[in-house]
């Protein structure tokens, strides 16, 4: 009795291999696909590097809530203020890269922070990804109500005729009202004081009652108090003057300095997490962001809404951070 196969046998061995190695590169093949669908299985958290009530906190929070409906889990903004923008920021670009973590990013935290110190615990460009930008901000220069000055040009010429006299408040060292009030002083050649505060809400109580004089703040924000009366806009921050506040100059129509600088704002991940993740993510932002709702809620509150491709994104970060970094170093702004 032979042990060798018979013709049969080897050929149903054969093709009970060839069934399972199909099989077993269909469930290869699909694999990643049901891997990325599987994403997210649980809530999303967005890490705000600044206090409620701002402009970070606005816009994180309405695009968290349209996110939420849009992938079915929550999207829970998690308000981690100090040291400027700095804590929330790093504790970002340590978090896991599985895409859970979020960073609510702007021209503040990516841009002007790598000008600001001199050893910063993070590099934009290197530790994070865009996801998407939504909206850019002018910033509006704001004085007290009884301030008797009525133009960006009379501060100048009273500050270059009193310096030091004037203050002007931030939302903290290295914040973006911060580096662009800096910014103008020195291109205007002007001394005034610094007075830095931890958010915008305390900074509007002490311009509200009189005791700073001035105050730069995002438009969307600072619309309220505009509207209300209760501060003067003196000038704006964009390229062009704003639709909310036409008879509002911008710094450059002042004739003070050439300057201008809108604050985009969006969401960002760590760098390594997996690129199907971002994409994930990328097309549901996307998708948020294209909403006519929220785009009407931006403009609104005195924004413009962006709609840029994912190469669009990094080429307007990378110019941003590049060139801010570059401009705060050479008028010496310090953070700390």
């Amino acid at each position: 009795m032979s042990n060798s196969h018979s013709p049969l046998m080897t050929t149903t061995k054969l093709s009970r291999r060839s069934t399972l190695a199909s099989l077993g590169a269909g469930l290869g093949a699909l694999a990643l696909p049901a891997w990325s669908q599987a994403f997210p299985a649980r809530p999303l958290r967005v890490i705000v590097p600044q206090p409620p009530g701002g402009g970070f906190d606005f816009v994180a929070r309405a695009l968290a809530e349209r996110l939420s409906k849009q992938i079915g889990q929550p999207v829970v903004v998690e308000n981690k203020p100090g040291s400027g923008t700095l804590v929330g920021t790093d504790l970002a670009a340590k978090a896991a890269p599985d895409g859970y973590s979020l960073l609510m990013g702007s021209v503040s935290n990516i841009a002007l922070n790598m000008g600001l110190y001199e050893k910063l615990s993070y590099d934009s460009l290197r530790d994070f990804e865009p996801v998407g930008l939504a909206v850019s901000y002018s910033y509006t220069l704001m004085a007290r109500k009884d301030l008797p000055l009525n133009s960006l040009k009379e501060v100048v010429e009273h500050a270059r005729a009193n310096p030091d006299k004037l203050s002007y408040a931030s939302a903290g060292n290295g914040s973006g009202q911060h580096v662009l009030a800096a910014a103008l002083w020195h291109l205007a050649g002007v001394k005034l004081v610094h007075v830095p505060y931890r958010g915008a809400q305390a900074a509007y109580q002490d311009l509200l009652g009189g005791r700073v004089d001035l105050f730069f703040d995002l438009s969307s924000t600072a619309r309220t108090q505009v509207q209300a009366g209760t501060v003067k806009a003196l000038a704006l921050s964009g390229a062009e003057r704003n639709p909310m506040h036409p008879q509002v100059p911008t710094i450059t129509e002042s004739g003070v300095a050439q300057l201008d600088l809108e604050s985009w704002f969006g969401y960002f991940v760590p760098s390594k997490t997996p690129a199907e993740v971002q994409d994930s993510l990328r097309v549901e932002l996307a998708k948020v962001v294209a909403q006519p709702d929220l785009q009407e809620v931006f403009r609104k509150a005195g924004g413009k809404p962006l709609n840029l491709s994912a190469e669009q994104t990094r080429s307007l970060v990378r110019r941003d951070v590049e060139r801010w970094s570059r401009l705060v170093r050479e008028i010496g702004i310090k953070a700390d």
